[in-house]
C-alpha cells in the first residue's frame, strides 16, 4: 500500500501549494473508518480508496479530488456521515463525495427506477463538477483492477458489462486514452475469453513476424529519415491496436482479422500545429495517400476534445501504414483528456465548455427516458461517437454521430428546432428529413410554429436525445389518445347504469387499481388493461351493474363514430372519439370492403377485411370483435393504400406504362417493389392510394388494358 508521505509527496510533485494537512487527515479518517473490514481479495478495504487516491494523483488532480478518492466509500460503507465529512473536510470535498457516493451498485441492465436515478445522479453530479466523474472512474479502475477477487461468475460479468457499456465509453467521452483502454481490456478478458485468445495469438505470431522481418524499425528509420530530410523534427513511435478495439472493428465492419490494415500505427510528435500539416504535405508528397483515411481533427476536434492528423499511406516496403500525427500538446490531451486540463490554476471559463457540454446533453436524455432499456440504448448512441461533421448557415460546426440525419442535426441546435423541424436544405438542396449528414455538408433547418415531431423519425434518428424527444412526444400523444378512449368509454358505461361520471364519483378508486390518478385510470380503460365493468363495481357494487361487457367497450361503440373534420379523422363507424386506430397490413381495407374491428390491449383496433384469413386467430375471443363500418357520408377524403400484385411483360417502357395508367386515373403509388424477375416477366407489388375499392377497381381496369401488364390481381391477405 502507498504510505502517508508517499501519497503527499506524489501530489505536492506537481501542485506545491496543495493542502498536506488535509490529505494528512483524510487518509487517517478513513483507514480509522473503514477499520478491520476487508476486500474479497483478502487484503484491507482501506487499500482501496488508497488506490483510488494513487490513480488520481498520476492524473495530477487537485488536493481536494484525492481527498474525496480517500473518502468515496466512507459514506456509503461505514457509520461516517456527509455532514462529517463537510465538518472536517469543507463542503467542496462533501460535494465531490456525495456525489460520487451510492454509485458503485449502478446496474443499468435491470429494469429497475432506482438505477435511473443512480445514473441520473451521477450525470448531474458531473455536469456540476467534472471531478466527479474522473474520481468515479478512477473508483472503477481499482475495482476492474481486483475483478479476479470475486467469486461469483454472474457478479464479475456484470460488473464487466456495466464497465465496457458505461464506463468505459464515459471515459473515452472526456478524452481518456489510457484509462478507456485499460477499463475496456480487463473487461473484455472477463466477457470474452475465448475471443480475446484468439486475438492476443494472432497479435503474438505479427509481433514475432514484425521483429523477425524488423519491420517496426525498417519502417520508422524511413519515416525519420524522409522527415530529416524535410528539415523537421520529429518523435516517431508505433502504436498497437487494442485487442478489445480489434475484435469491436471485426463486429462492426464484418471483416477478418487480416482485413484490418491499422492493426499497427505509428504517431509523430511535432513541436506545433504548423509542423503537423507539413508533415503531412511531406508524407504525401513522398508516398502514396490511401483514399478515405484521411481525418483533420485538428481543425474540427472530437467532441472529446481529442485532435491529430490521421492518414493512410503506402509506406516504406509498400506496406499499408497508418500514421497520427499531433503536438505533443495534444498527445497529453490523448491521453489523459479533460484530466489534462483540469489544472488547479486553469481557468474556469475555458473548461467549461469541454466538461460540461456533453454531460448536459446525456442529462436531457435522461430527462425524457422513463424505461430503463430506453435510457440504456440512448445513452449508448451518445456515448459511441462516430462523427461526422457539418456547419449551419453561420458557419457554426455541429458534430454528431455517422448516420445522422437532418432531425438529429436539428435537435443538436436546439430541442425547439427539432420538434418544429419540417424540412432541410444540404448545401442548398432541399432533401427528404431522412437523408444521411456527411462531413462537411452546411445543413439549414426549415422550421414551422406550432411544431412537433413526426412519430415516423424514430425510425431514422440515430442521436440519443433526438430519439428521446421523438419517442417522448409519441407516448404522450398514445396517452392523451387512451386517456380520451377511456373517458368516454367510462361516461357511456355509467350513463347506461343511470349514474353521471364526475370526479367526485371516481375519487377513491384509482388507488384500489394502483393508478396514479383519474387521468391514469382513463388511460388504463382506454388501452384496455381495465374494464368499465370493473370501474363500475369498485363504485356501485356487482349487483346494480347490468349488461356492462368485460371487453369494456362493445355497448360504448356500438353507436359513435369518429369526429369529422379532424387532422386524426378516419372514415368509420363504431368507434370512440380518440380511439387508436390502424390498418391492417395483412389486407390493406378500403372504403366499400366489408369490415371488422379487432381490439389489442395497448395497442387500440386493427380494421381487417371480413374475409382477412387473420381473423382465423382471434376466433375464440370474440369480446376482442368489434362491428365497425365504413362512414361514406362522414365526407371524409382520407386516401387509403391498396395493394396490387402485377406481372408485367420484361420490355423497354414496361414500368413506365405501368406508372401512366396509375397517375392517368388519379392513383398515387405509395411503393413498388420488384418480387420477382425471369427473361420474360417480371413480378411486381404495387402500394396505391386510393378513395376506395371502387376507384381501385377502376386502376385494376386500366392496367389490364395495357399491352405491357400480363395479369393484376389485388393483394387481399
Amino acid at each position: 500500500m502507498i504510505r502517508q508521505f508517499e501519497l503527499v509527496d506524489r501530489v505536492k510533485s506537481y501542485d506545491p501549494s496543495a493542502d498536506e494537512d488535509a490529505l494528512n487527515r483524510a487518509y487517517v479518517f478513513s483507514m480509522m473508518a473503514h477499520g478491520s473490514q476487508k476486500r474479497a481479495s483478502g487484503d484491507p478495504y482501506f487499500s482501496h480508496p488508497l488506490e483510488v487516491a494513487g490513480i488520481l494523483t498520476e492524473l495530477k488532480l487537485d488536493s481536494d479530488s484525492i481527498v474525496t478518492g480517500l473518502l468515496h466509500d466512507t459514506v456509503e460503507d461505514t457509520v461516517a456521515t456527509l455532514d462529517e465529512i463537510q465538518n472536517n473536510f469543507g463542503p467542496s470535498v462533501a460535494h465531490l463525495v456525495d456525489g460520487v457516493t451510492k454509485l458503485s451498485s449502478l446496474e443499468l441492465q435491470s429494469a429497475d427506477s432506482r438505477q435511473i436515478e443512480n445514473f441520473r445522479k451521477l450525470l448531474l453530479a458531473t455536469s456540476r463538477d467534472i471531478r466527479v466523474l474522473l474520481i468515479k472512474l478512477a473508483d472503477r479502475l481499482h475495482n476492474m483492477r481486483t475483478l479476479e477477487f470475486i467469486k461469483s461468475p454472474e457478479k464479475r460479468a456484470r460488473i464487466a458489462r456495466e464497465t465496457i457499456d458505461i464506463y468505459a465509453p464515459l471515459a473515452d467521452r472526456i478524452g481518456m486514452q489510457r484509462l478507456k483502454d485499460e477499463l475496456e481490456s480487463s473487461a473484455f478478458a472477463e466477457l470474452y475469453p475465448d475471443a480475446l485468445a484468439t486475438i492476443e495469438a494472432r497479435l503474438d505470431f505479427l509481433r514475432a513476424e514484425a521483429k523477425k522481418e524488423k519491420i517496426i524499425d525498417t519502417i520508422s528509420t524511413e519515416l525519420g529519415e524522409v522527415l530529416a530530410e524535410a528539415g523537421l523534427k520529429v518523435e516517431l513511435s508505433g502504436r498497437e491496436k487494442q485487442p478489445y478495439s480489434i475484435w469491436r472493428k471485426m463486429q462492426n465492419q464484418n471483416v477478418e482479422f487480416g482485413q484490418l490494415a491499422d492493426i499497427m500505427a505509428f504517431r509523430v510528435l511535432v513541436e506545433n500545429v504548423e509542423d503537423c500539416y507539413r508533415v503531412l504535405g511531406v508524407l504525401h508528397a513522398h508516398y502514396p495517400f490511401i483514399p478515405g483515411r484521411f481525418k483533420d481533427y485538428i481543425s474540427t476536434p472530437k467532441r472529446n476534445g481529442y485532435r491529430s492528423l490521421h492518414t493512410g499511406i503506402i509506406g516504406p516496403e509498400r506496406r499499408r501504414t497508418e500514421i497520427q500525427i499531433r503536438t505533443c500538446e495534444m498527445h497529453e490531451v490523448a491521453e489523459y483528456g479533460v484530466a489534462a486540463h483540469w489544472q488547479y490554476k486553469q481557468d474556469v471559463a475555458e473548461a467549461d465548455h469541454l466538461r460540461y457540454q456533453w454531460v448536459r446533453e446525456l442529462v436531457d436524455i435522461l430527462e425524457h427516458a422513463e424505461d430503463p432499456d430506453e435510457l440504456l440504448q440512448n445513452a449508448r448512441l451518445d456515448l459511441f461517437p462516430d462523427q461526422v461533421f457539418c456547419f449551419t448557415p453561420k458557419g457554426d460546426l455541429i458534430a454528431l454521430p455517422q448516420g445522422a440525419t437532418p432531425v438529429d442535426f436539428a435537435y443538436e441546435v436546439h430541442s425547439e428546432v427539432g420538434d418544429a423541424c419540417v424540412g432541410a436544405e444540404i448545401n442548398g438542396n432541399l432533401v427528404q428529413l431522412h437523408t444521411k449528414l456527411k462531413n462537411g455538408d452546411q445543413v439549414k433547418i426549415v422550421t414551422s410554429e406550432p411544431g412537433s415531431p413526426a412519430p415516423e423519425w424514430e425510425k431514422f434518428v440515430v442521436t440519443g436525445k433526438a430519439r428521446a424527444r421523438v419517442k417522448r412526444f409519441v407516448r404522450s400523444k398514445e396517452r392523451m389518445e387512451y386517456q380520451r378512449l377511456g373517458n368516454a368509454i367510462l361516461s357511456r358505461a355509467f350513463e347506461e347504469q343511470g349514474y353521471a361520471l364526475t370526479d367526485a364519483v371516481l375519487e377513491s378508486v384509482p388507488e384500489k387499481f394502483g393508478c396514479r390518478g383519474i387521468e391514469d385510470l382513463h388511460v388504463r380503460v382506454g388501452e384496455g388493461h381495465l374494464t368499465a365493468g370493473d370501474v363500475i363495481r369498485e363504485v356501485i357494487g356487482d349487483r346494480h351493474v347490468n349488461g356492462i361487457a368485460e371487453n369494456g367497450n362493445a355497448e360504448a361503440v356500438s353507436a359513435i363514430s369518429v369526429e369529422a373534420g379532424s387532422r386524426d379523422s378516419i372514415p368509420i363507424r363504431g368507434l370512440i372519439a380518440g380511439m387508436a386506430v390502424h390498418y391492417a397490413n395483412c389486407c390493406h381495407p378500403l372504403p366499400g370492403d366489408r369490415i371488422v374491428g379487432i381490439q389489442t390491449p395497448g395497442k387500440g383496433v386493427a380494421v381487417h377485411t371480413i374475409d382477412c384469413q387473420t381473423l382465423e386467430s382471434f376466433h375464440d375471443m370474440p369480446e376482442r370483435w368489434i362491428d365497425v363500418s365504413w362512414d361514406i357520408a362522414s365526407g371524409n377524403d382520407q386516401r387509403l393504400v391498396g395493394r396490387l400484385k402485377l406481372v408485367v411483360t420484361n420490355r423497354p417502357g414496361g414500368l413506365a406504362n405501368v406508372t401512366t395508367a396509375v397517375a392517368s386515373h388519379d392513383g398515387n403509388i405509395n411503393n413498388l417493389k420488384i418480387t420477382g424477375r425471369s427473361t420474360d416477366f417480371f413480378d411486381l407489388t404495387l402500394d396505391i392510394e386510393v378513395k376506395d375499392n371502387r376507384h381501385l377497381n377502376e386502376i385494376m381496369a386500366a392496367l389490364r388494358a395495357e399491352g405491357a401488364v400480363s395479369s393484376v390481381d389485388r393483394i387481399a391477405h
